[in-house]
């Protein structure tokens, strides 16, 4: 007995779909062919290089402060230490709204490598401090040059750049060779300071705002140290008296830059 037209296009539809399964089951080995593979997500883009060194018309090669007409200073803190009271000093400066200058020391960067990432995401700036930490102005040509590069290529590794200031090892200035070889390792200037915190005898956070507060004034270039517990309790206080006075804690580039 013949199938009514509907019967028949039922029956055609049911054959094209066992056909078609067919054909993708023996496409596939006797397997159900696999779903499509997911899109694999774009790899992470790699942070931005640090700032480089750069010449500031007008400046001497080693410089000791900024501009005394305007109401900015620069704390620097010299990058060693526990990285916990590394991370303090750095989280106080940020609640206060100070942006700091790092100068780091090459062998605390070999063993706390993440600090130079911790430093630049905090909109702060991150120098060089020679390798070891050493006298370096009593060092021969050679050695002192081997101290300045050698703090220059770990920076470079880790962030992009060589950083953007150098400053001596256990000295306020820097000799003239010192200066030079500097320059030859890619720095055009030096930085010193004009007000020394003393905050590395352990005096206390109330000497250390003293000593500070004592003698800043516009244009200043404090010199600070990581490391030291005196130096976390001090940075509120000592920003609550820069701010009272109206004295803007930036990057020494900003302290720099008309």
């Amino acid at each position: 007995m013949l199938c009514d037209p509907d019967r028949r296009s039922a029956l055609r539809a049911g054959a094209a779909v066992a056909a078609g399964a067919l054909t993708s089951a023996c496409g596939t080995g006797g397997r159900t062919a696999p779903a499509p593979a997911a899109t694999a997500p774009a790899p992470a883009k790699a942070p931005a290089a640090a700032p480089a060194p750069r010449r500031f018309a007008g400046q001497p090669v080693e410089i000791g402060h900024g501009p005394r007409d305007r109401p900015r200073v620069a704390l620097t803190f010299h990058g060693n230490g526990d990285p916990a009271i590394a991370k303090a000093v750095l989280a106080e400066a940020e609640k206060g709204g100070a942006r700091v200058t790092v100068l780091a020391i090459g062998a605390w960067l070999d063993d706390h490598p993440e600090m130079a990432r911790r430093i630049l995401d905090g909109g702060h700036e991150l120098g060089n401090h020679t390798q070891r930490h050493l006298a370096v102005n009593t060092m021969p040509e050679a050695e002192a040059y081997a101290e300045i590069t050698g703090c220059a290529q770990r920076l470079k590794r880790l962030t992009g750049s060589i950083g953007t200031w150098f400053r001596p090892s256990q000295a306020q200035y820097a000799t003239p060779l010192v200066r030079t070889l500097a320059q030859r390792a890619g720095y055009p200037h030096v930085l010193s300071y004009d007000v020394d915190s003393l905050d590395f005898t352990s005096p206390g956070a109330a000497a250390v705002v003293r000593t500070v507060t004592g003698t800043i004034r516009n244009g200043s270039v404090v010199s600070l140290h990581f490391g030291y517990a005196d130096t976390v309790a001090a940075m509120p206080p000592l920003l609550e008296e820069l701010a009272r006075r109206k004295l803007r804690a930036v990057t020494t580039s900003e302290l720099l830059t008309s």
